[in-house]
């Protein structure tokens, strides 16, 4: 299952990701991504060993943003793939069968050749102007998910992502986004984690009542 609340790890130093990483399974979250950047792969294999055994012990899935190499020698639930990144196709081929595949989108051609290559979900975006992300792509903004996601025709789930508050989740939803994923509003304030979840209508609890109505 893809959660609908997505942590994008932050901070300025490896270390700095580990400790927000342990405070978001601490306040809840169920489903992190360690985005790393600017680091040789050596130093993020070691950061995403260390956030495997995090997440490991808090059952949190965890996700590699862009090396899917290390997501599968790590036993990471899966990687994130960016639109200069390695084909999600070509991943797949290497990546264990369980492991789940995302990738970003900004246009609707973006997201069908995503579909086509068969990820298990899709992250749009910018829906605003966010420094977290360098060559950013075109704001969407509410417009640009409703076009996209009227015309896409697909039931791949699609997160939301860049700048997101928790003010933006009500009128995000409204555009048939399936979930969100937020790295500096939570950062900032761990404490709002629950608060977003409560506007996804998720949380493990709930994902877990599901599962047990499906038993």
């Amino acid at each position: 299952m893809i959660s609908k609340l997505h942590y994008i790890s932050q901070g300025k130093t490896p270390q700095e990701h580990l400790e927000n990483i342990e405070k978001a399974c601490l306040h809840g979250a169920d489903w992190i991504q360690l985005r790393l950047k600017n680091l040789d792969e050596e130093s993020i294999l070691s950061t995403a060993k260390k956030a495997r055994e995090i997440t490991s012990a808090h059952q949190v899935k965890l996700i590699i943003n862009d090396y899917y190499k290390v997501a599968k020698q790590v036993e990471a639930d899966g990687v994130h793939l960016g639109k200069t990144d390695t084909c999600p196709a070509m991943a797949r081929k290497e990546l264990l069968d369980w492991q789940i595949i995302g990738g970003t989108a900004n246009t609707l051609e973006d997201c069908k050749t995503l579909v086509e290559k068969q990820v298990d979900y899709i992250g749009l975006g910018p829906f605003r102007f966010t420094t977290t992300k360098a060559n950013l792509s075109p704001i969407l903004g509410l417009d640009g998910y409703t076009q996209i996601l009227d015309n896409l025709n697909s039931n791949i789930p699609v997160i939301a992502i860049g700048g997101i508050t928790l003010t933006d989740v009500a009128d995000i939803l409204k555009t048939k986004v399936y979930g969100v994923a937020v790295s500096g509003e939570i950062s900032s304030d761990f404490n709002t984690i629950s608060a977003f979840q409560e506007q996804l209508k998720t949380s493990k609890l709930a994902n877990l009542l599901k599962q047990n109505q499906h038993v």
